[in-house]
């Protein structure tokens, strides 16, 4: 179904999409055996130079692969939407998965025996020479307990490449990759012999000569492979687009764009050969209406019919990219996530509207096309047209969780407060989930690490200790606490040593990446790498930040309001009848068969069964006893002594309804992490900037938290992002939009992310679109940094979820990305099912 006001997408595109669909993700081995020989061979060389000889080795034998229609081509695999596995970074995990990988619950990949024959022969040099090896030889015991205990963990880095970072597509759009090769060229021969410095920036420029050079040549190779293919095509139509194709990839990217056409190519060579050099994900487009358009503006011989397809088709590819992940993982990133942000409107350097045609034509990309990437944003701010954000929301309106909405007036600030002059912030993009940086000058080590803000206020509960172990300092038993003063001592306390530790373990891998693994290739993109001869990795950019997130925002706030009510306020508990009751779960069974674990229907038919027992149970004791009996598996069982505790807990206001007795605490809880992180500095140079968003993380990481002061049992997934807990947000999205705009949105410059649930009659017609815009408007003004919908009804989900092979196109937004429904581990499905759908 297309939206009213969007065109039919061709036929090319429909078939290329359905390429995507029906894919079956691999994992290959090619890079991996051809990285390893590389790396066998040049032990004798300094880091950056080995980099550069593994890219050229790479760039000039991976396969060359052209999929039937397209028109834009480049190819990291040869499957469709497959992986290659990067074992400089970390590889025992693959092999661990050889047997298990293509039937995990998350992100399931094939891997072929003769892969996984290839790969085991690879993995044979890589002991003790990883850059995970290196980090863990950094870090103390006390980080690597922190991250076992699940207060934190620094996996995104310690196991792959960075990635996270925007490059400056326009200047290769520009002059090439032979305008790099030059001005490495000149810049090493101007170098001062007598600074010592130089040894090190002669061997970097030697470097991003090598890697541009076998660009170049990997370029040739697709025009060699469409001049191949030309040659055998009987089909006169597509052996033209073949032949030039051939023609592109000649000129581009080693020469500037001349043509529209041209300039996707180059656009799509460059982010292919950025996950070719290393395996971060997040290597995201940016502002690509900013640095496309030009070329639209100037190709006069372009139809708007055939751009647009160009565009689609640059859309199609970015769904082409995949990343495989650990077990563990791939449930923290659930949906084949890579997180290519790509970023229209906003405002320009001088502070004008930056809106333009590409900025529409990629909206009518997004109808198109259909699927979970890119992740797709846009900027507002007051100079916004109207125009633009309407067409946003007929987009919001098809249901694919895109695009997310961004505050120019939020963050371009929270960027000038970290030290980003004001020209550099107007010109800012969105990288990974929801994480905002001054383009092609920044190396923002975004999505750092994930910290569970309600571990640590479970932690606090318990005076230090998990379990029987101390892993936290001693702050004090609760049970002597007279005040929320006393509490907020002792949370802090916990939550200094826990962010030294963050902090710790986040720069030993930040080392780990610059002396093993810097990446000429992406490094001569950033700004002011070639400037100030060295990578990205060892500080190389204007700007520098480490930015890890934290999750459990909300848990925690109304954690902190209902013991602040009941135990010091009213008095209705005392704080060892509380600790009573959590220690014992409320009396309730965890385990293989809580209610986390349990599907729909199984809760409807629960439902009807207690219902059947007792008809007139309030909603608190109606979910307690649901509850009992999905753990339990049977009948409904005698009241627990704890219920009551439960239910008067349940009874709290909550964050989410505009009520600030309880949101000024959540934002002091969110607060007091955001100020230990920003204390700390990193080896590039930069310092530490906290985010508010999990990804997927906030289901699996719940599993590490017991129950909660705001009645959450244990093991249940916590609240997303700094979103409202499921089902709590009772007054409306106006109501809960205040709440979240009451946050320090502009203390947490590295993202916040904020999902609402619509239902589809919602945003209905002219009203629903207007009704939307000034919800936006409104939120905005409120001062929020980020918002972003799914428009979808429970049933849809409940019957995608039950005959997933009739809704493989069904695309909702997770967190700071999208994805296919029917490809997400049940968990996660179940935790957007039972988010707050929201109606005007």
């Amino acid at each position: 179904m297309i939206e009213k006001g969007f065109t039919k997408p061709t036929d090319r595109i429909t078939r290329l999409k359905n390429q995507i669909l029906n894919a079956r993700p691999h994992v290959e081995a090619e890079r991996a055996v051809l990285a390893t020989e590389a790396y066998k061979v040049t032990e004798g060389l300094s880091p950056i130079l080995r980099r550069a000889r593994v890219v050229e080795k790479i760039f000039a034998e991976l396969p060359v692969t052209i999929r039937d229609d397209e028109l834009v081509v480049g190819s990291i695999t040869v499957n469709p939407r497959s992986t290659e596995i990067c074992p400089e970074f970390s590889f025992d995990w693959v092999e661990k998965e050889f047997d298990t990988m293509a039937t995990r619950v998350a992100d399931p990949f094939e891997i072929p025996k003769e892969t996984a024959a290839a790969l085991h022969e690879a993995f044979k040099y890589w002991p003790g020479r990883t850059t995970a090896d290196l980090a863990a030889s950094y870090m103390s015991k006390k980080a690597k307990d922190c991250i076992a205990n699940g207060v934190f963990t620094v996996g995104n880095y310690f196991y792959g490449g960075v990635g996270h970072v925007c490059v400056d597509y326009g200047k290769i759009l520009k002059t090439g990759f032979r305008g790099v090769i030059i001005e490495a060229i000149k810049r090493r021969e101007v170098l001062d012999e007598r600074d010592p410095d130089t040894i090190k920036k002669q061997q970097f420029y030697t470097a991003v000569i090598i890697a541009y050079t076998a660009a170049i040549g990997f370029a040739n190779r697709y025009a060699d492979k469409a001049e191949e293919l030309a040659r055998a095509c009987p089909n006169p139509t597509r052996k033209a687009e073949l032949e030039q194709i051939a023609k592109n990839c000649r000129r581009v990217p080693e020469h500037g764009a001349t043509t529209f056409w041209e300039a996707c190519q180059t656009m799509w060579f460059v982010q292919c050969m950025l996950q070719i050099e290393s395996s971060g994900h997040s290597i995201s487009p940016g502002r690509f209406d900013q640095y496309m358009y030009p070329f639209l503006k100037a190709d006069t011989a372009i139809s708007r019919e055939f751009a647009q397809e160009l565009i689609d088709c640059i859309w199609i590819k970015l769904n082409d990219v995949n990343k495989t992940r650990d077990e563990v993982s791939a449930q923290a990133f659930a949906g084949y996530a890579v997180f290519q942000n790509l970023c229209v409107g906003g405002q320009t350097e001088d502070g004008l509207d930056a809106t333009n045609d590409v900025s529409y034509m990629c909206m009518e990309a997004v109808a198109h096309v259909r699927l979970p990437a890119p992740s797709f944003s846009i900027r507002v701010w007051q100079g916004t047209p109207d125009e633009f954000l309407h067409r946003a929301a007929e987009v919001v309106r098809l249901g694919l969780g895109v695009p997310a909405v961004y505050n120019d007036e939020v963050i371009i600030p929270s960027l000038q407060n970290r030290g980003v002059s004001l020209a550099d912030a107007r010109d800012y993009g969105i990288v990974g989930c929801v994480e905002p940086q001054a383009i092609h000058r920044t190396e923002g080590w975004h999505d750092a690490a994930f910290f569970n803000v309600a571990k640590v206020l479970e932690i606090t509960l318990n005076n230090g200790k998990v379990g029987d172990t101390q892993l936290g300092p001693v702050t004090g038993d609760a049970k002597d606490w007279t005040s929320l003063e006393d509490f907020y001592a002792a949370f802090t306390g916990q939550m200094s040593f826990f962010v030294k530790y963050l902090a710790e373990a986040d720069n030993c891998v930040d080392i780990a990446h610059a002396e093993r693994a810097p990446l000429p290739f992406l490094s001569a993109m950033v700004d002011d790498c070639m400037g100030r001869g060295k990578s990205v990795q060892e500080g190389g950019a204007i700007y520098n930040f480490t930015g890890p997130q934290a999750f459990g925002v909300a848990d925690t706030g109304d954690s902190v309001y209902a013991m602040k009510k009941f135990v010091w306020d009213d008095k209705k508990l005392t704080m060892a009848e509380l600790k009573e009751a959590l220690d014992a779960n409320f009396g309730m069974v965890t385990g293989a068969n809580a209610p986390a674990e349990m599907s729909e229907s199984q809760i409807y038919e629960a439902v009807k069964k207690v219902l059947a027992s007792n008809a007139s149970l309030d909603v608190a004791a109606l979910k307690d006893e649901v509850y009992r009996t999905l753990s339990t598996g049977s009948a409904p069982a005698a009241s627990s002594k704890y219920d009551g505790i439960r239910r008067l807990l349940d009874s709290a206001e909550a964050f989410g309804n505009d009520n600030d007795d309880v949101d000024l605490i959540a934002r002091k809880c969110a607060q007091i992490y955001c100020k230990e992180v920003e204390k700390y500095t990193n080896p590039r140079g930069g310092q530490f900037q906290a985010g508010i968003y999990p990804v997927s993380a906030n289901v699996l990481f719940g599993k590490d938290v017991g129950a909660l002061p705001d009645g959450r049992p244990a093991k249940l997934p916590l609240a997303d992002g700094v979103s409202p807990r499921q089902g709590k947000d009772r007054l409306g999205p106006t109501a809960a939009a205040n709440s979240v705009a009451k946050l320090d949105h502009f203390i947490a410059s590295n993202g916040t992310l904020y999902n609402q649930k619509f239902l589809p009659s919602a945003l209905a017609g002219d009203a629903g679109l207007q009704n939307f815009a000034a919800l936006v408007r409104s939120y905005f003004d409120h001062k929020g940094m980020h918002v972003q919908f799914n428009v979808i009804d429970r049933e849809t989900l409940l019957k995608a979820q039950k005959n997933p092979e009739d809704y493989r196109d069904l695309v909702v937004r997770v967190a700071g990305y999208s994805a296919q429904f029917v490809v997400l581990a049940k968990e996660v499905q179940d935790d957007i099912i039972s988010r707050t759908e929201q109606a005007f």
